[in-house]
């Protein structure tokens, strides 16, 4: 497990740090806080207490601290982030000041360290503050932001702390985590199927893509060499992936079942459709007088079930279930009778998540009977809990 040290300054966007810790825990890191005395003005400590469940450290000579904190926070932490970076802690680190926890820590820690930068405009714009950021850039920090906006004196311009879900995306590059999946060969599945009643009008799903992609672009960052058969998708492929597209449930079926043996992981992230028409017909049906059209359909290939019945030994198989009610009682359903290693289970009706969301809420279901159910998270951030799972899986399977 990766430890991550959060050190939040006093600027007002020290409420966004909260969301940021709550997303890095989600993402199944060890969070620590570091709070500046202003910082903890704006933001009470018991929030990042509760949201981390580990105690934050506010004080170099806070009763019952360790004598010398800053150095076991500094050299614990595999990647440092601040959020919010104000003018002054960015001033202290470019010229080497430590007068407080904080910076003592800054100055001590050999970690990668992520400045997110908060701040009025003047102050952002502001020849020391541009040498000041110009110094750490030198010096291998990832600034991450500011963005234009409202600011909070009420004026407009560039100066808001970037979104968690962007500092998120810079940590985990921080991390290193094309290390995680490196060299490991997986195969993604993403998109629906369309089945052809007529060369106009087809059966299909409202699946987007996004998760499948999601799943794609991640594992690409990891260092995984993959491999995305996708059904037709507005989306760009992600850097990195070999994207094949088909567009018919029995071409996605032929597609997966040639590469999935030679894959050390297969997400079948894809929404296949389950039925198709008995017949397409060659030419447009004409609408005519007719009040009703009847389509006869048979049931497309189970390709979950066919790759089940293949895995080799030691790969790792995941499925989804997209359903409308009873999520938990239908994905263990269909846990059993897929017989995967893992199920991600999504109720596709719930506001802001499911078909064409870029946020997703999920229960992820183990073969061994784990079931771990996760918040609604961006569909980018439910992608690297997914991955860092499978990696644990294929070290249980002999990586």
């Amino acid at each position: 497990m990766n430890n991550i040290l959060l050190g939040v300054t006093g600027g007002i966007a020290a409420y966004k740090a909260v969301d940021l810790a709550r997303r890095l825990t989600l993402l199944g890191f060890r969070v620590k806080v570091v709070m500046s005395e202003n910082a903890t003005r704006l933001v009470g400590p018991a929030t990042f207490r509760a949201v981390t469940s580990n105690p934050v450290a506010l004080s170099l000579f806070a009763d019952g601290g360790a004598p010398m904190e800053h150095i076991d926070l500094a050299r614990e932490a595999d990647v440092v982030v601040v959020a919010p970076a104000t003018a002054n802690i960015i001033a202290k680190m470019a010229h080497g000041l430590a007068d407080d926890l904080l910076s003592t820590t800054l100055l001590a820690t050999r970690a990668p360290v992520v400045l997110a930068p908060a701040m009025n405009r003047e102050m952002w714009s502001h020849p020391a503050t541009v040498s000041n950021l110009e110094t750490l850039r030198e010096r291998g920090v990832r600034v991450v932001g500011p963005e234009s906006g409202s600011l909070a004196c009420g004026e407009e311009g560039p100066g808001r702390m970037s979104e968690p879900e962007t500092i998120v995306e810079e940590v985990l590059a921080a991390l290193g985590t094309n290390s995680l999946l490196a060299g490991v060969p997986v195969l993604v599945t993403a998109g629906g199927t369309r089945e052809a009643i007529d060369p106009v009008r087809f059966i299909g799903n409202r699946s987007s893509g996004k998760m499948g992609y999601a799943m794609a672009a991640v594992a690409a960052r990891m260092g995984a060499r993959v491999q995305l058969v996708s059904g037709p998708s507005a989306l760009e492929c992600p850097g990195g992936v070999e994207r094949v597209t088909v567009e018919t449930a029995e071409e996605m079926r032929e597609e997966v079942v040639e590469r999935a043996p030679a894959c050390r992981a297969v997400v079948m992230a894809a929404a296949v459709a389950d039925f198709m028409p008995v017949k397409a017909h060659g030419e447009k049906i004409k609408r005519g007088s007719a009040e009703k059209l009847v389509l006869e359909l048979v049931r497309t290939p189970d390709i979950l079930a066919e790759l089940s019945g293949i895995k080799p030994q030691g790969q790792v198989l995941v499925g989804f279930a997209a359903e409308t009610g009873e999520l938990l009682q239908r994905a263990r359903a269909k846990m059993r009778e897929k017989k995967v290693d893992m199920l991600v289970a999504n109720d596709v009706t719930h506001p802001g998540s499911g078909f064409d969301s870029d946020y997703n809420r999920a229960v992820l279901l183990f073969a061994d009977g784990r079931e771990v159910e996760l918040d609604l998270m961006p569909k980018a951030e439910l992608a690297a809990v997914i991955w860092r799972e499978v990696s644990a899986l294929l070290d249980i399977s002999g990586r």
